[in-house]
């Protein structure tokens, strides 16, 4: 099969009557949820033509996924855009993609238009009515997947057709987009080949099956949610959606976790540390959790020996990569309790994958113990950045390894292999990191700041002991004015929580900012 519908409906074949998706108000059947997505379909294909973006502006939501499918099934690919973005940034992104359409609901219209957007926009409410469980009142569930009224009708099956005999497996199947060093937001378009390919070997590896319930933590604009997503459809594996202000209220969440009998957690180490570290576990464990899945940031052990003591007889793994290759390349399940300060592996690759080292000059690093940065060939890299071909250049190379020259992605990460031939993170090679499971280019919250009214430079910084950023500027503008003014230009994640402000800029032996001394006057300064 050569497109992820064709697993779509697949399932919903074998299993039609089961739950698809659940985010508790509306739950749709396998048979459900792919009819409202050939309805949608339908209607995007009259709007947009065939290897286009649609952005799809909402929450994640039930609805919200069958707008994705029905993007694809138009023959597109989707790019999800958190509402609670700043109105500039989602105008970058529109623009870098040169988006014709967007999907999304009528509460969101303020931010296309603060974004200045011109091109189409097609409103689910336009669909769906009012006939959505949960804002109605009527039940969910049904082979109708939770809908009143005919999702069969509306649908053009010959439509449908047509765009797919047109279909290759290389076609693009989304979008994400990641902070940018030039200050534009970067959009990693992935294929519908590299996400079959990840997600079977990631389904083999651990043996999911269609009686796990998924606990959807991650946004759909981020790149965690694919094995979420893709798992579900490719297994017929519920799909369970945890609303993101419950990650406010870990009593609350655990009752959720509980209530939909969750198995499976693919989870940012933010959002599993956030449960242990507020005492969570103490309250409730969510004792039919089995498989615990964590990446995004580094785990401290201990938090992790929280959850270990919690779930003693759930299965834990530690999952690397970013997303240019498509979600993850390693992965080390955890077979011990690790000590303070031990560091846990990021393993081995997955089947289909190389993953190896190179040194400043371009060389292969294989002894133990040395670092290297982390590069990745073999299957479901990631096409590229869309409409950025300066910057692919930059990341996808080729390389002749085994007397074969290999395109593969440079990451930026540094890592070794310890003496039992695991890989082991060690940090970023540049200034981009990843704070709270985002992967953030600092020069990007640095253009920002720059960009305030009083601010004469900025230098951004990560407090590692705390993790926590932090950024330094020269002017005389006040920091709670420069906070306020941030969070209209960067998400939320990507301000600052220390702002300061310094006399002069530390300087290095070449003359470039002293990031170093900056990040060490932190620890002074506490």
């Amino acid at each position: 099969m050569k497109n992820i519908l064709d697993y779509l409906e697949k399932t919903a074949q074998d299993h039609p009557g089961r739950t698809a998706v659940d985010d508790g108000k509306t739950t749709m059947t396998w048979s459900g949820l792919t009819k409202l997505s050939r309805r949608l379909g339908t209607e995007f294909c009259k709007r947009t033509g065939r290897g286009k973006p649609v952005v799809v502006l909402a929450e994640k939501s039930s609805c919200t996924l069958a707008a994705m499918f029905g993007t694809v099934y138009a023959g597109c690919f989707y790019v999800n855009v958190d509402p609670a973005q700043p109105p500039a940034r989602v105008k970058q992104i529109l623009k870098s993609l040169g988006a014709g359409l967007v999907v999304t609901e009528r509460e969101y219209n303020p931010i296309l238009d603060e974004a200045e957007y011109q091109g189409e926009r097609f409103f689910l409410e336009n669909i769906l009515g009012t006939n959505v469980p949960g804002s109605s009142g009527e039940p969910a569930g049904g082979n109708s997947g939770g809908f009143v009224g005919n999702v069969d009708g509306g649908i053009d099956n010959a439509a449908l057709e047509a765009v797919r005999e047109k279909s290759r497996d290389t076609d693009i199947l989304y979008g994400i987009f990641t902070s940018g060093s030039t200050g534009v937001p970067k959009g990693v378009v992935v294929s519908h080949r590299a996400v079959i390919d990840f997600i079977k070997h990631f389904i083999d590896t651990f043996g999911f099956t269609a009686e796990e319930r998924i606990g959807n933590q991650a946004p759909f604009d981020f790149d965690v949610s694919v094995k979420d997503i893709y798992t579900s459809v490719m297994t017929g594996a519920a799909l369970v959606l945890i609303p993101k202000k419950m990650f406010s209220v870990p009593p609350v969440l655990l009752d959720y976790l509980c209530e939909k009998q969750t198995t499976v957690l693919i989870w940012a180490v933010s959002a599993l540390t956030l449960v242990s570290s507020l005492k969570g576990l103490r309250y409730r464990r969510p004792e039919a959790v089995k498989k615990i899945f964590f990446s995004g940031e580094v785990m401290p052990a201990r938090q992790l020996r929280l959850w270990q003591e919690a779930l003693p007889e759930a299965e834990f793994v530690n999952l690397y990569g970013p997303s240019e290759i498509t979600c993850n390349c390693t992965y080390y399940p955890v077979q011990r309790i690790f000590k303070d300060g031990e560091k846990i592996p990021v393993g081995r690759p997955f089947p289909g994958r190389e993953v190896f080292l190179l040194d400043e000059a371009d060389r292969e690093v294989t002894e133990t113990g040395k670092t290297g940065e982390i590069c990745v060939a073999g299957e479901s890299l990631a096409d590229g950045y869309y409409n950025q071909p300066e910057e692919t250049s930059k990341r996808f190379v080729y390389y002749s390894r085994g007397g074969v020259s290999k395109r593969y992605y440079r990451t930026g990460d540094l890592g070794y292999f310890d003496a039992d031939g695991e890989l082991c993170f060690s940090g970023r090679k540049d200034f981009q990191i990843k704070h709270m499971g985002h992967r953030i280019e600092l020069e990007e919250i640095e253009r920002a700041m720059d960009r305030v009214e009083g601010v004469e430079r900025s230098c951004c910084v990560l407090d590692e002991k705390r993790s926590r950023l932090a950024a330094f500027y020269l002017g005389r503008a006040d920091p709670e004015e420069i906070r306020k003014d941030m969070k209209k230009r960067v998400p939320v994640y990507m301000v600052p929580h220390k702002i300061i402000q310094v006399q002069a800029m530390p300087l290095n032996k070449n003359g470039k900012t002293d990031r170093e001394h900056l990040r060490r006057r932190l620890e002074v300064r506490g």
